[in-house]
């Protein structure tokens, strides 16, 4: 895939608040590939896939969530291609199990 790929880190007030069904809902809504899943530190992990200019606001959109959530902190950096595999087969954007 040509474009940019990306993995965002969200930490703050990001779990049992609807973050990763928000996150799935706008990524599909704007056709940016990839996945999200929370993970036991009680961040929430995301690979964002398409053009830079839709990456990158969708990582901007990140920063709002849903109302009930708040984010603290958003690491970003560059991700190779393959973790797109973990997404669900025949799956654009994919919500995954904790990690």
């Amino acid at each position: 895939m040509s474009g940019s790929i990306r993995r965002a880190t969200i930490t703050g007030r990001v779990q049992g608040v609807g973050y990763r069904a928000w996150v799935e809902h706008r990524a599909r809504a704007s056709g940016v590939q990839g996945w999200v899943r929370n993970r036991r530190d009680g961040s929430v992990e995301a690979v964002f896939a398409g053009s830079a200019d839709l990456v990158s606001e969708m990582i901007r959109s990140c920063w709002r969530g849903p109302s009930s959530a708040r984010v603290d902190v958003i690491r970003e950096e560059d991700a190779a291609p393959d973790v797109l595999n973990l997404r669900r087969a025949g799956e654009r954007f994919s919500v995954l199990p904790t990690v």
